[in-house]
């Protein structure tokens, strides 16, 4: 549904994008993650067609973004950082005439209003003007917006930016049922929204794609994947020792040290044999145990390591 190949864009003498390239496939959704200044915007709004790349090419349902902008924005729904909404229209107008913009008339726009309302849970909110509603019901109606005339790809940017927890929550379980029915690309620098909401995650830093793959892969791939968490009562300096003695193991981490007890974080090139062998050397020693795991690394953690 989306293809990218080696788009590059540059503001001034600030190359935003260098060369990204990744692709979409239909029903995926997709989380576009990165710190600020990455590239996700400048990569959204090409594919949008609101502004060209300098080089490379893309396409959207089929439609190449510079030559077919017109197809293209027929084909998406758009939902920006920050929601176009006219504070002063009511919901149920507002939708209308997006709709009427959309090229939507009569009783099949009467009916689409109806549909998005229900789909996006505005049902008490249609008589209110915009301005009047909470953050959270304005990402609903920039949403409502987004679906209108029924688009099969939504590309939504910070969907969930400045809002409550309960109102995050709330969005994603909203994008999540979306994503049933359609592909969607969900910009974002949220990292527990990538793995509540997506089946996949293309990581971009500095204006290059870094990674791709399910958040369970990412994290899979990740160097804190490969490390085993210990505490253990015993002297300090050799436990560390001890441990760092093991085959395999590249360097070990102390925290929390009180009353002869620490917790050692254990980092090896495979962990999988790691928590026997450190069990091995603590009953050797005679020491107490009192926590054994493998760590698992988190998205936090990924994203970390790719956009140092």
């Amino acid at each position: 549904m989306i293809t990218v190949d080696s788009i590059t864009k540059s503001y001034g003498p600030t190359r935003a994008l260098k060369g990204v390239s990744f692709s979409i496939n239909k029903g995926e959704i997709v989380g576009f993650l990165g710190p600020n200044g990455a590239g996700k915007s400048t990569t959204m709004k090409i594919l949008t067609c609101y502004m060209p790349a300098d080089s490379g090419t893309a396409t959207v349902a089929g439609y190449d973004v510079f030559d077919n902008s017109l197809e293209v924005r027929r084909a998406i729904g758009y939902l920006p950082e920050s929601a176009p909404l006219y504070y002063d229209m009511s919901v149920v107008d507002f939708l209308k005439f997006v709709g009427g913009i959309r090229g939507i008339r009569g009783e099949k726009l009467r009916k689409r209003t109806r549909e998005v309302v229900l789909q996006t849970g505005l049902q008490g909110a249609v008589g209110k003007n915009i301005g009047e509603l909470s953050k959270g019901y304005r990402q609903r109606v920039g949403l409502a917006q987004a679906l209108i005339h029924e688009p099969d790809i939504l590309v939504l940017d910070e969907p969930t930016s400045g809002l409550d927890p309960n109102q995050i929550k709330e969005i994603r379980d909203l994008i999540r049922d979306i994503g049933k029915e359609k592909t969607v690309i969900l910009s974002t620098h949220i990292l527990p929204e990538v793995t509540a909401t997506c089946d996949r995650a293309i990581i971009i830093s500095d204006g290059r794609v870094v990674a791709s793959g399910t958040p369970q892969e990412l994290m899979a791939r990740s160097k804190g994947a490969n490390n085993v968490v210990a505490r253990v009562r015993g002297p300090q300096a050799e436990v560390e020792k001890t441990l760092t003695s093991i085959t395999g193991v590249h360097h070990v981490d102390v925290s929390d040290a009180a009353d002869g007890t620490a917790r050692y974080k254990i980092f090896a090139e495979n962990a999988r044999e790691l928590p026997e062998l450190v069990f091995q050397k603590v009953v050797e020693k005679k020491w107490s145990l009192s926590e054994l795991h493998a760590d698992t690394a988190s998205m936090e953690d990924v994203f970390a390591e790719l956009t140092k």
